[in-house]
C-alpha cells in the first residue's frame, strides 16, 4: 500500500514563504516521478513541480525562482519550499508519485492560504 502524506500548510502573509513535506512510502527510486500540484477552488489542479531519479528539477512557469523542489538523503521525503508567495498561490497542494508502469498516487494535500 503506497502511502503519501502531506504537512507543512497553513496562513501566510503575502511575501512570506513555507515549506510542505511529503513523506512517500519506499524509497524514491521506486518511482519515475513524484511531483507537487495544487487545486485553488474552482479550478482544475495544476502541477507545480516534478523531481525524478536523474535530471533537473521542474518547474511551472508560475513559481520558477520562487519554489524549489528538493528530497531529503533518505530518499523518502520530498520537499517544496516556496518563498515570495503571493495570494494566487493560495490552494490546496498535493503530492503525488508515479511508477515506472504508469501507476499514480496521491496524498490528501494540504491547505495553503497566501492572505493579509
Amino acid at each position: 500500500q503506497v502511502q503519501l502524506v502531506e504537512s507543512g500548510g497553513g496562513l501566510v502573509q503575502p511575501g512570506g514563504s513555507l515549506r510542505l513535506s511529503c513523506a512517500i512510502s519506499g524509497s524514491l527510486f521506486r518511482y519515475d516521478a513524484v511531483s507537487w500540484y495544487r487545486q485553488a477552488p474552482g479550478n482544475q489542479r495544476e502541477s507545480v513541480a516534478a523531481i525524478f531519479p536523474t535530471g533537473p528539477t521542474w518547474y511551472a512557469d508560475g513559481v520558477k525562482g520562487r519554489f524549489t523542489m528538493s528530497r531529503n538523503d533518505g530518499m523518502d521525503t520530498v520537499y517544496l519550499q516556496m518563498n515570495s508567495l503571493k495570494p494566487e498561490d493560495t490552494a490546496v497542494y498535493y503530492c503525488k508519485a508515479r511508477e515506472q508502469n504508469g501507476s499514480e498516487y496521491w496524498g490528501q494535500g494540504t491547505q495553503v492560504t497566501v492572505s493579509s
